[in-house]
């Protein structure tokens, strides 16, 4: 218990160390590149295949998941990577788990998305055994 003269003891912060919070690379998707991700999932939008979108970042990478439902895995990923001197394709597209194309440029990872959705998005890998083409 503290007198009346004295203050309460408020627990400070944490300290976070500025160079910890550097070494973090942040990547972003630009207003150009969220653009061309929105124009093809609000078409589909409007076919209704598509309901849900979530966007994510983590240290080196952005990412924009589309889904069929929102309590769904995500159908297709479109990853983006920190720029690296020793890789050259900065964007990939997965479906689920399996890396469908890589590429420089999100346009080149969102023309194979779009023969994709030209498929049917059919399921890829193990699934595609099962599944009559």
């Amino acid at each position: 218990m503290h007198s009346l003269r004295e203050p309460p003891r408020v627990s400070m912060a944490p300290i976070t160390r500025l160079s910890n919070h550097r070494r973090y690379r942040r990547v972003f998707f630009s207003r150009t590149e969220l653009d061309q991700l929105l124009q093809i999932y609000s078409r589909q939008v409007m076919r209704g295949a598509w309901r849900d979108y979530a966007i994510d970042q983590r240290d080196g990478i952005a990412t924009f998941s589309i889904f069929r439902h929102s309590l769904e895995s995500p159908l297709f990923t479109i990853v983006k990577s920190a720029p690296d001197e020793s890789r050259h394709d900065a964007y990939a597209l997965l479906q689920r788990r399996v890396r469908l194309a890589v590429g420089g440029t999100l346009r080149e990872v969102l023309a194979e998305l779009e023969r994709e959705m030209r498929r049917g998005g059919r399921a890829i890998g193990a699934l595609a055994l099962l599944t009559p083409g």
